[in-house]
């Protein structure tokens, strides 16, 4: 399916009761706070005895939110998609081949978020992988994506909902202008990440929590 990027891509539109009301344009949704769907792809695995989630970090290039780390893959659904339709996103972003079978579907979780004249109301469908995959295996889009990072699923939530002060060591790979892939260190707090609603990561990370438990 040929995918027309840009301001003027369709989404459906919905009440957010996620009664389907119609269509409008990726710029008229986020300037005028249209529920809309979304397809956001959870890469988690254990690795010597502990959980890591697998963030993307968003290209310095990116519209909203640059060089912030966020949710392994994600992206809009168009006019014409199926939910299943979104797995294109992974093999986009950052280059794993997937298919949806192999996916746990965790649901459908509202998402509301204003930032700056940037308004987001999603209904986003969640979709979890629980496998490891080494950091060279990505290959990343880098309009979109400049580097993976995996970070305890149990420091995650202490940044959150704990001591939201404190800061953790996170180990990943970014890419370099000539494209090659290089290890990265970096000591991240909560201001480094996506700032998506409290409530939303909770509800998520205990989705996520109980599938893998």
């Amino acid at each position: 399916m040929k995918v027309v990027m840009g301001e003027q891509e369709k989404f459906r539109i919905y009440t957010q009761e996620r009664e389907c009301v119609g269509t409008a344009s990726r710029e008229e949704v986020h300037k005028k706070g249209y529920w809309h769907e979304t397809f956001h792809f959870w890469l988690i695995a254990e690795i010597d005895g502990e959980h890591f989630l697998y963030f993307q970090l968003r290209s310095e290039d990116k519209k909203d939110y640059p060089g912030l780390l966020d949710i392994t893959a994600a992206g809009h659904l168009l006019y014409n998609e199926s939910v299943e339709d979104g797995i294109r996103e992974v093999k986009e972003e950052i280059g794993l081949t997937v298919a949806i079978e192999e996916l746990d579907y965790l649901g459908v979780f509202p998402y509301e978020k204003e930032w700056r004249d940037f308004i987001d109301k999603e209904h986003a469908h969640v979709f979890l992988l629980n496998r490891k995959i080494l950091l060279h295996e990505f290959t990343l889009q880098p309009e979109e994506v400049s580097g993976v990072y995996l970070v305890p699923l149990d420091g995650f939530m202490d940044l959150w909902f704990e001591n939201q002060s404190q800061t953790i060591l996170i180990d990943g790979v970014i890419q370099s202008m000539e494209g090659k892939m290089e290890a990265s260190k970096r000591k991240v707090n909560k201001t480094n990440f996506v700032p998506h609603r409290e409530d939303f990561y909770k509800d998520v990370l205990q989705a996520i929590i109980s599938k893998i438990s």
